[in-house]
């Protein structure tokens, strides 16, 4: 007995000696090994969260939101103290007690582990997590659990408890590309995390073990489990009383899906961002670094801008008849609801005009349905314009009847006009592009370029070179003011004939209205856009003249037709070359360069990048203007004033110019302008090309200089007037 007793005490003290020195020799190797390639624990100071890229308005309205993180960090007095419990009732509950390790939950942990043979739950910390989530990979090893306590250790050593949990709840993902309490609070509920109610924050608290398979969207059923498990933690804790526990657990599920709420619609200009800042920091830098870019847009102008261009296209469609539904389903899936929406799915929303089945035909209206809002009546006098569309100037019979436009199947646009009501619509095939900037800097105000960016990401407003037809008068008619012509100068608008190669042999040009009127004012000719006079001025003052003058708006000269049909404005342009080069009439005659990005500013709020935008100055001397400040003149605190634009054109011309293009507005061909825009401080010229392909409106007043483009992609015609 005495021997047996010997040799079990003999086992024992060499298992103990065993374990001390395997336990001495896997601190030395910790200490010696892991430990100095671990990374600096200090760096946790300053963090830089990746952030998305944020494109705002002028006023800091949001247009859009990039990046496959959606983060807001937030310091911990912003935090809720009903949110911290709740996260650290369910993620580590001695975590104001431990060192960085919870040694009992490592037990835990590695209990787990001898049972199943595999790694389970328990045993990270919070503190263990930012390590984690900061330095390390999630890959589930012995050796990166090892470098995750010694990291866990040195952050406790370095950072207080507030901080490491400001940290964590900044940094941990919580499903639906949400990291962090503020952006999940968001994108769950649509508030900040200091608007959560206690049911609110105890769902949030449940996701960090599995946001992808527990969160309220995916799974209600599971997150309700586990919303329960963390609210039965806080009350175990004392963090809250029964009272609020009993009411949090009966709250329903709230939850749904939000998306940043955009406040400014701009996807062109957007776009136009997004690629220039990738342009600039490289596409990772660039999603995650957390930029805003505030651009120059103003909120209200690109509102208006949108609803004009989308209802001067929706005019023309209407005017030139309906081409029919855009797509038809059988009666068995009329009657099928499921069936309705998958034929629907192709069909998004364009534009504010939805996509709907016509599942009944009426004398007096039509039921339409869609997924989102079931069934909605459309009344027939919404569909009176609809008649048929045969040519770009025909157009059948006008409907009798709802039967006369659309049959039980059709797939077709609404325009919701409230609850149960809609309008009859049809997504117009025609495009366009509207552009409007301050001529004073340059500085775009209002940017859509075309009827909708989901059907069509091509950015007309910058990169459609259409022609412009007479739009370009005003150029030829600036160069002969600078040979010396005067707004009464005579010129005789009569027949003519030239024989040109460049032209294709003989060309005959005329008027639009195919009349002749004898010799007429500069003025006058400009004012009703007689074409035989424009191609006598340019050939009296001579196209090389004319093409070195057009450049100093702007154009490129190599660009420009070397020919007669130049005084017509065969050349092309982008809506917002046009607005800029009008810009010089309407400053005194600057050439200012336009832009849409005003500044950059990081997420520490430093600005890293602002456009100068050289402005014009018609009380700065010429000589003198682009003069820099010695030291010493400007008084302290005063801003550096911003650089003076380059002078194009005397003021005397611009005037002049401006001054005939006011009467182009006011009895001319823009008149049209003037009707709908009672002000008398407009100037503009209309444009129309050959067959009616493009038209042209470039105007402007002081503060605003403006271009709007209407035509088809292909280039086919519009059709008469």
């Amino acid at each position: 007995m005495k021997r047996l007793l010997r040799i079990s005490l003999y086992g024992v003290g060499w298992l103990a000696g065993a374990g001390a020195l395997l336990a001495a020799a896997a601190l030395a190797y910790a200490l010696l090994v892991l430990a100095p390639q671990l990374p600096e624990a200090e760096r946790l100071r300053d963090v830089d969260y990746q952030q998305p890229l944020r494109v705002v308005s002028a006023d800091g309205g949001l247009i859009a939101e990039y990046g496959q993180q959606r983060r807001d960090p937030v310091a911990i007095e912003e935090i809720p103290e009903d949110l911290q419990r709740a996260f650290i009732a369910a993620e580590d509950d001695r975590f104001y007690e431990h060192p960085g390790v919870d040694y009992r939950g490592l037990a835990r942990a590695v209990g787990y582990v001898l049972r199943e043979w595999e790694f389970g739950p328990g045993g990270s910390t919070i503190t263990m997590q930012v390590a984690r989530n900061f330095f390390l990979s999630r890959e589930q090893k012995l050796l990166r659990k090892a470098n995750e306590i010694l990291l866990a250790l040195q952050i406790e050593r370095i950072l207080t408890k507030q901080e490491i949990l400001q940290l964590y709840l900044n940094k941990i993902y919580l499903g639906n590309r949400a990291y962090g309490i503020a952006a999940a609070a968001q994108v769950y509920y649509g508030k900040a995390p200091d608007e959560l109610d206690l049911a609110q924050m105890a769902m949030l608290a449940g996701l960090p073990r599995a946001p992808s398979a527990l969160n309220p969207l995916q799974d209600p059923e599971r997150a309700l489990e586990r919303r329960a498990y963390v609210l039965e933690r806080m009350l175990a804790e004392g963090f809250i009383s029964r009272e609020r526990y009993q009411e949090a657990s009966s709250a329903p599920i709230t939850a749904e899906r939000h998306a940043p709420e955009r406040e400014v619609e701009a996807p062109y200009v957007a776009e136009m961002v997004r690629q220039t800042m990738i342009e600039r920091y490289g596409r990772e830098e660039a999603y995650t670094g957390g930029y805003t870019v505030y651009t120059t847009l103003q909120a209200e102008r690109q509102a208006a801008a949108r609803r004009a261009l989308r209802s001067g296209l929706r005019a023309y469609s209407r005017r030139h008849g309906y081409r029919g539904p855009e797509g038809h389903i059988t009666a068995e899936q009329v009657d099928d609801p499921e069936a309705m929406a998958a034929a629907l799915e192709d069909y998004q929303a364009i534009g504010g005009l939805e996509a709907a089945v016509v599942v009944a035909v009426g004398s007096e209206a039509i039921r339409v349905w869609s997924p989102g809002s079931g069934e909605r009546t459309v009344a027939f006098e919404t569909m009176a314009w609809a008649r048929p569309y045969q040519g770009v100037d025909r157009r059948g019979p006008e409907p009798e009847a709802p039967a006369d436009v659309v049959e039980v199947g059709d797939i077709v646009r609404i325009e919701p006009q409230g609850q149960d009501r809609a309008a009859f619509a049809a997504l117009p095939q025609v495009e366009g592009a509207l552009v409007a900037q301050d001529p004073a800097d340059g500085r775009i105000r209002a940017l859509a370029g075309g009827f909708a960016f989901q059907r069509s990401a091509f950015n007309r407003a910058v990169q459609a070179r259409r022609q412009v037809g007479s739009a370009f008068k005003p150029f030829v008619y600036s160069a002969a003011l600078a040979q010396g012509y005067t707004a009464a100068t005579l010129v005789n608008d009569a027949p003519v004939v030239f024989a040109s190669e460049a032209l294709g042999g003989q060309w005959r040009p005329g008027n639009y209205s195919g009349e002749f009127y004898g010799p007429t004012r500069l003025r006058e000719a400009l004012v009703h856009s007689r074409n035989l006079v424009s191609i006598r001025v340019l050939r009296d003052i001579g196209i090389e003249t004319a093409i070195e003058h057009a450049e100093r708006f702007g154009f490129d000269g190599d660009r420009l037709p070397a020919n007669l049909s130049l005084a017509l404005g065969s050349n092309t342009a982008t809506p917002l070359q046009m607005a800029s080069a009008f810009s010089v009439f309407a400053n005194g005659g600057f050439r200012v360069k336009p832009g849409v990005i005003a500044r950059v500013v990081d997420n520490d709020g430093d600005i890293v990048f602002r456009t100068p935008f050289p402005r014009a100055c018609p009380s700065c001397p010429e000589t003198s203007a682009l003069a820099p400040v010695a030291p010493g003149e400007r008084p302290l605190g005063l801003p550096d004033p911003p650089p003076v634009a380059e002078r194009a054109l005397p003021a005397a011309n611009a005037w002049l110019v401006g001054d005939m293009l006011r009467d182009v507005v006011a009895r001319g061909t823009g008149r049209g302008a003037d009707r709908w825009v009672a002000r008398d401080d407009l100037a503009g010229k209309t444009g129309t090309t050959s067959d009616l392909r493009d038209a042209w409106f470039v105007g402007y007043n002081p503060d605003l200089a403006a271009a709007a483009w209407v035509g088809f992609d292909e280039g086919q015609s519009m059709g008469r007037g």
